[in-house]
């Protein structure tokens, strides 16, 4: 099928067309809620005591098949790191105690729903949204399985379905954004402690409380809210006895991650030079300069 002059340029015109629009839209985009009206969750470490009651209604709470709760006082699992998994958004883990060796501590592990969520900039068919009261959820039926959000999550906690073949998905807490507030005032882990270890409440109040804590007892508390600062901060908040790199959290930045990604992807949109309109506009070049046939150049082979 011939193609002329014309029509490739056309084509290489409604790509261009195209795609700067996609530009703008990426400009546009950042995070969803703002960090001041969302509602978090303070966790103090120096309060847990392992009970692993929170696993048991994080599970119950997402509608798995979960064994008895008296299954979940078994403390040896925790004598190994564990991570979230496709059946468990939340875990706990066992740490070695310095202050007192017959005290360990214990560290609850689960999506810290950040403020600008890395997972939400680097999902392609927006599967992942930030809810106005600070909740990550996920959109199943939008997913495409690319699990780019796994790779570029700093906390390391999407997981995937990879044993439902037919229908697998990522698989995080959602801050029981599902029953929270139609059916119940806290997420289920908050509301099960025994212990009183979380606090669930406005965000900025939480992180005053956290700094009231530490300011009082200073002799308990490391001086540090972990998720006010990192990655842009979140509204999951921590407070420990002792520096969080020693029981299981990451050390990172302030800065979040989409702020540097994003920067760079708009930075080329802005200039209108996405990389497929480059594609398309030396495909336009390549018909245009490329040798003609023998078939073409003989008028005699003409149909």
């Amino acid at each position: 099928m011939s193609c002329s002059r014309r029509d490739v340029l056309r084509s290489a015109g409604v790509g261009l067309v195209t795609l700067t629009i996609s530009g703008h839209s990426a400009l546009a985009s950042g995070p969803a809620a703002d960090p001041g009206k969302v509602n978090g969750v303070l966790v103090d470490i120096t309060k847990c005591i392992g009970c692993r009651r929170c696993e048991f209604a994080c599970q119950e709470s997402a509608g798995f098949e979960v064994p008895p709760i008296e299954s979940f006082e078994d403390k040896s699992v925790m004598t190994e790191p564990r991570r979230p998994s496709p059946g468990s958004y939340t875990i706990i883990n066992q740490y070695s105690n310095p202050r007192d060796p017959a005290l360990p501590v214990y560290a609850k592990f689960n999506c810290l729903h950040c403020n600008d969520p890395a997972c939400m900039s680097a999902c392609l068919v927006h599967a992942f949204t930030k809810q106005a009261d600070g909740a990550v959820i996920y959109d199943p039926w939008k997913c495409m399985g690319c699990r780019y959000c796994m790779v570029a999550c700093p906390f390391q906690i999407p997981t995937y379905d990879y044993e439902n073949p037919l229908t697998p998905q990522v698989r995080k807490c959602n801050l029981c954004a599902h029953r929270v507030p139609n059916e119940l005032p806290v997420p289920a882990c908050v509301k099960i402690c025994p212990a009183d270890v979380m606090t669930y409440g406005p965000r900025h109040e939480l992180i005053q409380l956290a700094h009231d804590n530490i300011a009082r007892y200073p002799d308990r508390y490391v001086d540090q809210v972990y998720g006010e600062h990192e990655v842009g901060g979140t509204s999951w908040l921590y407070i420990a006895g002792q520096p969080f790199d020693q029981i299981g959290f990451l050390n990172l930045p302030p800065e979040a991650p989409p702020r540097l990604t994003e920067t760079i992807q708009h930075g080329v949109f802005k200039k209108f030079v996405p990389p497929l309109a480059w594609f398309g506009l030396l495909g336009a070049i390549m018909h245009l300069a490329r040798p003609a046939t023998a078939k073409e150049s003989t008028p005699g082979n003409q149909p």
